[in-house]
């Protein structure tokens, strides 16, 4: 006997959309200026380096014009965004849950993060728009010389490791949003892995927006030393507000030689967030760099992880998926760079754009002359359930070595009739049969969920094709 759709997946919507009083220790008046640059430096009683990099960045950022390419950002207003809010004192991060101020608590407690910490990871930080809240981590591996903190606390505590890694992998003239980052920054991840050891339970961060018209800006550093092992995942959620929100995130990975670092993201922000983050990664010699990338909400979605293969056999696996409703344009994908000898990338880029909604697949695949015996493959499946979407595909290749296997192919589909009739005749209604339709597109997604994120997922696709037929 078929299940309804209720329960199937149950569609409350206020597991997200639900909004804190705004009451800050410290906020900034909106806009963007040197002095606000100056103030957020200040709060943080950063270094004079660190001042330094952020007003180089910010006089960047102001000579940058806008990306002539991809989503029309034209309404974006700088000068409308709070930079920092943050409900906390700096540096007041707590490290016990019950020391977090009640609101607080039950906002991550909604969204599920105590239960996350309990029941399977290893670490778990929490940022609550431009404060992190809470950090923590496992005493064994804490004992093993992980760390794991929030940026903020490592620019104090860890100088000498992370003044050798930030920037390097994204510096702050890479692009518009990457030096807006560099300039106002605030909270993030800080993870260090030593040499050989292996993590073995994921670290967690989540992040949420909770003010009107505040702007979220972390700043995520991980580094894994030779042979180390690590599984970071980040989820992210924001409420809906009439003005928009903007997230302009950075996130650096190096995995040093024969390390694996796999990066997990599963964001919900809400379609009045403007996401628009660089991920970048660095793999030496015999590295493995992960990233599992999903985008399911927003207004606008500009987000293509990469990869830059520095070192002989080093290898990069990027699965990026985006589901597009109405009013949203989720413009992702993935870049993989070979300037090494024998290394190797494999790209899938699964999207379904619905009600009008857009997605577009826009990646890189480089391969640098004396890069010999790289093997590439990127696939693209798009699906578009109804006549009123739309899918993009803008692949670039540039491959200056003839000594080369690159493959690459692209699908978009629409959901049979048959298949719809077919399902509907073993006694399922339409809507959960276009439901099951399309988790069994982003089923190579979901499995390499861990099983929350999956049926996380499976919620966030019910309720986005709430309506949607029928």
């Amino acid at each position: 006997m078929a299940q309804n759709s209720a329960e199937l997946t149950p569609l409350d919507y206020t597991r997200y959309d639900f909004k804190d009083p705004e009451s800050y220790k410290v906020r900034t008046h909106r806009g963007i200026s040197e002095d606000i640059v100056r103030q957020i430096s200040e709060l943080k009683h950063e270094p004079d380096w660190m001042l330094d990099y952020r007003l180089r960045a910010y006089r960047h950022f102001l000579d940058r014009p806008m990306p002539d390419w991809g989503p029309d950002l034209s309404e974006i207003d700088f000068d409308a965004y709070t930079y920092y809010a943050n409900p906390l004192a700096e540096g007041d991060t707590k490290k016990r849950w019950e020391d977090l101020p009640s609101d607080i608590r039950n906002t991550f407690e909604r969204l599920g993060i105590p239960k996350a910490e309990r029941d399977y990871f290893a670490g778990v930080g929490a940022q609550y728009d431009s404060g992190t809240v809470y950090h923590k981590i496992r005493d064994d591996l804490a004992k093993k010389g992980v760390i794991f903190t929030d940026t903020d606390t490592a620019v104090r505590e860890h100088p000498e490791i992370l003044r050798k890694y930030f920037g390097k992998i994204v510096p702050y003239n890479d692009n518009k949003f990457s030096a807006l980052n560099s300039a106002v920054w605030s909270g993030g991840s800080f993870v260090y892995i030593p040499p050989g050891v292996d993590a073995g339970i994921p670290l967690q961060a989540y992040f949420r927006i909770n003010a009107n018209a505040v702007g979220q800006f972390e700043r995520t550093l991980i580094i894994a030393d030779k042979g180390a092992k690590v599984h970071y995942i980040e989820g992210c959620t924001a409420p809906v507000y009439s003005e928009n929100s903007l997230h302009a995130a950075v996130v650096e990975v190096v995995a040093e030689p024969s390390a694996k670092v796999r990066y997990t993201t599963v964001q919900n922000w809400s379609k009045n967030v403007y996401n628009l983050v660089t991920k970048r990664a660095v793999a030496y010699e015999n590295a493995l760099v992960e990233w599992v990338d999903g985008n399911m909400g927003s207004r606008v979605t500009m987000k293509y992880p990469s990869v830059y293969l520095k070192g002989r056999g080093a290898r990069a696996d990027i699965l990026s998926v985006a589901f597009a409703s109405e009013g949203q344009v989720i413009d992702s994908g993935a870049k993989a760079v070979h300037s090494a000898p024998d290394t190797s990338s494999k790209i899938i880029s699964k999207s379904i754009a619905i009600r009008g909604g857009r997605t577009s697949y826009r990646g890189l695949l480089h391969v640098a002359k004396g890069a010999t015996g790289v093997k590439a493959a990127v696939r693209c499946d798009a699906l578009l359930p109804d006549a009123i979407s739309r899918s993009d595909t803008y692949p670039y290749n540039e491959i200056h070595e003839e000594d080369a296997t690159i493959t690459h192919e692209a699908v978009v589909g629409k959901i049979g009739e048959e298949q719809i009739f077919y399902l509907m005749s073993r006694g399922l209604r339409e809507s959960d049969a276009i439901h099951l339709i399309l988790m069994g597109f982003l089923a190579e997604f979901a499995k390499e969920l861990p099983v929350d994120y999956a049926l996380e997922l499976n919620r966030l696709i019910q309720m986005e094709m709430t309506g949607a037929v029928g």
